[in-house]
């Protein structure tokens, strides 16, 4: 762990001194997460390999995208970083679990620091990393020829929409984390996130599966972040014509939105109990 400078909490003497403080516990508490990054090169360095070889493997192996009028390069890499967003969740609590195991988080919320520092801290250099891994999977995509066809605005809308499931997955790590505790459970995270995150149209559309299946894969957040992303690229979405798929935009910030309403408070109220 790397020390971390804290300072005395202030006394009421205004909102504006209060949030002073709290930005500076909190750029403190980002700091020390962006040093364990020089600290263990290989983690971050495996964080963002890992998607890239995903996407080479269903690119030229696996065949991902196939059916799709068009290229399916430009079907298959919208939705890689729609599912990187997502498998995000992992690296978080595994953060967020060793610090646990360790007694880190216990020790400081014993400091004179704001208590939410720790939790902002952990989701900057989070969404940090996930700005980087989009950068790298972006310039993976169009070397492997995938192509936007909208202008920057949309492409940055596009950006936009990705970082906010991101974001929202975020707190699910967060909160799942410190109900498991242990980083042993993450195991049992995994088993439930990657079915979720292949029950989607990432690889293939809707229109390929059984009625059911991709009525199922169409309600999916990760599907309508990845169909509103493949329309703001200018991509071949695979469209059905269901509510789902013409709304995929509107799907796109309410999933991520009624996620964050949930879990943000409930990893907020868990942080708050730990140590009593």
């Amino acid at each position: 762990m790397s020390a971390a400078t804290t300072t005395a909490v202030p006394g009421p003497d205004g909102a504006a001194s209060r949030l002073g403080w709290a930005l500076a516990d909190s750029w403190t508490m980002t700091r020390r997460e962006l040093a364990h990054w020089a600290r263990q090169p290989v983690a971050v360095l495996v964080n963002l390999v890992f998607p890239v070889m995903l996407l080479l493997m269903f690119t030229y192996l696996v065949g991902g995208g196939r059916g799709v009028p068009g290229d399916p390069t430009e079907y298959l890499v919208p939705g890689m970083l729609a599912l990187t967003m997502a498998f995000g969740l992992e690296a978080t609590m595994l953060a967020v679990t060793q610090d646990l195991g360790k007694g880190v988080i216990d020790r400081f919320r014993s400091m004179p620091m704001v208590p939410g520092a720790v939790l902002v801290g952990r989701s900057a250099a989070d969404m940090l990393q996930s700005v980087i891994s989009l950068a790298v999977m972006t310039g993976v995509g169009y070397a492997v020829g995938w192509r936007w066809h909208n202008g920057a605005a949309a492409a940055l809308g596009a950006v936009g929409l990705l970082l906010l499931l991101r974001f929202a997955m975020l707190w699910v790590g967060i909160h799942l984390a410190m109900v498991a505790g242990r980083p042993e459970m993450i195991a049992a995270v995994q088993i439930l996130v990657w079915p979720v995150g292949f029950l989607s149209n990432v690889f293939a559309t809707p229109a390929s599966m059984p009625g059911w299946l991709g009525a199922v894969v169409e309600w999916n957040p990760m599907s309508a972040t990845a169909t509103a992303v493949r329309d703001l690229f200018g991509n071949p979405g695979g469209a059905t014509g269901s509510w789902a798929a013409e709304h995929a935009g509107l799907l796109a910030v309410l999933w991520p939105v009624a996620i964050i309403a949930v879990f943000f408070p409930l990893a907020v109220g868990k942080f708050a109990r730990l140590s009593r």
